[in-house]
C-alpha cells in the first residue's frame, strides 16, 4: 500500500503537493461545513490533521471519523496554523472500521487501565513516545559499542548453569508434570537435554568466554528471573545489556559505564526532542534539565564502606536499618545519589557475602571489586565488577556457596588457559528507559510486561 510516512510530512512539508497517508483516527471533530481528523501512523508523536471540506465534492463514510478507525487519505499538503502542515482531503477510504465501544476514548486513561489492554495501548501518546525512545536508546547502545570496537555476540537463552548462583531460574522442560519418575535425576535424564536446564538470568558467563577470544564484546538480549518481586522495578523477562572487557580492571569498567550512559542519553535528547518534551510535561517536570545536568558532570565514586558510614551518620530514619554487610536498598541508594552527591555515583567494593561468586576478591579478604551505578530518582541502573581471574580463588568462592563445579567446568577453564584481568557490567535496559523518560513503573516501558501472575 503506497503511502508517505507522517513523520516525513512534518520533517519536510512539500506544501502544494499531493500525498497519500495511512493511519488511525486519534481524535475527530465534526461541524456543519468542515470536519477534522487527527491521524497517526506511529511514525511520529505528532498527529497529522486531515481537513474535510464538506461543501465540496468529497464523499466519505461517516464512520471515518470514529476513534480507532484506520484510514487511507489522499489530499494536498497545506500550511496550517503556525506553519504546521495539514492535508486538505480529496479522498478518504476506510481500511479497517472500528465499533463505538473502542476502549481508547478521548479522556486520558491511567497507565494501570492501559495495562489491561497491551494490544491497544501502543496507540496512545504515552506508549508512542515510550516505544520510540526505547528504539532510539537501543540503537544508541549498539552504536556506542560498535564505535568502540566491541563485537556483538548472542549468548544462549537456555542454559544449564545459574550465572547469579541464586537459583531464581525458570525451568525448561519438555516433560512437564509427571509422577512416573522415581527421583529428580531420573526425571532430568529423560528430559530433552538429559540434564536440568533453565532460562538464562544473564549472558555474562558465556560473554566472558567470547571476550577471552575477541577482547571486547557485548550482548543485548532478554534475561529471565523467576523472582517473586511484584514491584515497580522488577520484570520476569527484561532486556539486558552486558559488555565484557578483556585486559581491564575495575577502574576501566567504571570508565566505560559512565561514558556509555552519557553518550546514549545525549543521543536520545538530540534525536527525540518531541518525545522528551512530552515526558517533561506529563511525567516529570524538569526531566530534560535533570538529564542535561546528569551528563554534564563527572560521576561520583564512593566505596561501600564509606557509603554505609554516610548513611549511618545521616540522621535519616530508613525503613531498612543500615549496617556494614547489608545489601543497599533503593532508599539507601537514592539517599546517596540524591542527598549526598546530588548526581550519579558509583559505589564500589561491596562485602563478598552479598555479591556474586565470580567477582574479584580484594586483598582485604572481606570485599570484592564490585560496582553499582546509582542515579538520582531511581537508584541502581548498572551492576558490574572486575571478574575473578585466579583459578584457585574462584574455586574457593564457589565451594563456599556449595555450587556444583561440574556445571561450570568451561567457565573455570578460562582461568587455566591464558587468564587475564577482565570485567564488565549489566545494564537493565527497561530501568534505563524509566530513568530517561520519568515513567515510574517498569511495566510501562516494555511492550508486553511479564510479571508475577501476569503473562498476557
Amino acid at each position: 500500500m503506497k503511502h508517505t510516512d507522517i513523520k516525513e510530512i512534518f520533517a519536510a512539508p512539500a506544501f502544494g503537493s499531493d500525498v497519500t497517508v495511512c493511519g488511525w483516527v486519534r481524535t475527530s471533530r465534526d461541524s456543519k461545513n468542515v470536519a477534522f481528523i487527527e491521524l497517526n501512523d506511529g511514525t511520529s508523536l505528532k498527529h497529522l490533521q486531515i481537513v474535510i471540506d464538506k461543501s465540496g465534492e468529497l464523499s466519505y463514510d461517516a464512520e471515518a471519523l470514529r476513534l480507532g478507525t484506520s484510514l487511507k487519505v489522499s489530499g494536498t499538503v497545506v500550511e496550517g496554523r503556525e506553519g504546521v502542515p495539514e492535508i486538505n482531503a480529496k479522498e478518504i477510504g476506510i481500511i479497517g472500521s472500528c465499533p463505538l465501544e473502542y476502549p481508547l476514548q478521548k479522556k486520558r486513561h491511567t497507565l494501570e487501565f492501559l495495562r489491561t489492554m497491551p494490544h491497544l495501548r501502543g496507540r496512545t501518546n504515552t506508549f508512542n513516545a515510550v516505544l520510540r525512545v526505547r528504539s532510539v536508546l537501543a540503537e544508541a547502545i549498539h552504536q556506542y559499542f560498535q564505535d568502540h570496537n566491541y563485537v556483538y555476540v548472542n549468548t544462549p537463552l537456555i542454559t544449564g548453569s545459574d550465572c547469579e548462583g541464586a537459583g531464581e531460574m525458570f525451568q525448561v522442560t519438555t516433560i512437564g508434570y509427571n509422577t512416573e519418575y522415581k527421583n529428580e535425576d531420573e526425571y532430568y535424564a529423560n528430559d530433552f537435554f538429559g540434564k536440568k536446564a533453565g532460562l538464562s538470568v544473564s549472558g555474562q558467563l558465556e560473554g566472558e568466554m567470547a571476550a577471552m577470544a575477541m577482547g571486547k564484546i557485548y550482548t543485548f538480549g532478554p534475561s529471565f528471573r523467576a523472582e517473586n518481586s511484584n514491584t515497580p522495578k522488577h520484570l520476569a523477562e527484561f532486556w539486558h545489556v552486558e559488555p565484557e572487557i578483556a585486559f581491564a580492571e575495575l577502574p576501566d569498567v567504571i570508565e566505560v559505564a559512565e561514558d556509555m550512559v552519557k553518550t546514549v542519553i545525549r543521543t536520545v535528547l538530540d534525536k527525540c526532542p518531541n518525545e522528551m518534551q512530552f515526558f517533561d510535561a506529563h511525567f516529570e517536570k524538569g526531566l530534560i534539565a535533570r538529564l542535561e545536568e546528569l551528563i554534564s558532570h563527572d560521576f561520583g565514586t564512593v566505596t561501600y564502606t564509606e557509603a554505609i558510614k554516610l548513611l549511618k551518620e545521616s540522621g535519616e530514619e530508613f525503613v531498612y536499618p543500615v549496617e556494614w554487610g547489608c545489601d543497599l536498598q533503593t532508599e539507601h541508594e537514592r539517599y546517596i545519589s540524591e542527598k549526598v552527591f546530588g548526581k550519579a555515583v558509583f559505589v564500589t567494593d561491596y562485602p563478598k557475602e552479598i555479591k556474586s561468586f565470580y567477582m574479584k576478591q580484594n586483598p582485604d579478604g572481606k570485599t570484592v571489586a564490585a560496582v553499582d551505578l546509582l542515579v538520582p530518582g531511581v537508584g541502581e541502573i548498572i551492576g558490574g565488577s572486575e571478574r575473578e581471574a585466579d583459578y584457585d580463588k574462584l574455586i574457593t568462592a564457589m565451594k563456599e556457596r556449595n555450587m556444583n563445579l561440574d556445571l561450570y567446568s568451561d567457565y573455570l577453564d578460562l582461568r587455566r588457559f591464558g587468564s587475564v584481568p577482565h570485567g564488565g557490567f549489566g545494564l537493565g535496559f527497561e530501568r534505563l528507559i524509566m530513568y530517561v523518560t520519568g515513567v515510574s513503573n517498569i511495566r510501562d516501558v516494555i511492550l508486553f510486561p511479564r510479571t508475577v501472575g501476569n503473562i498476557r
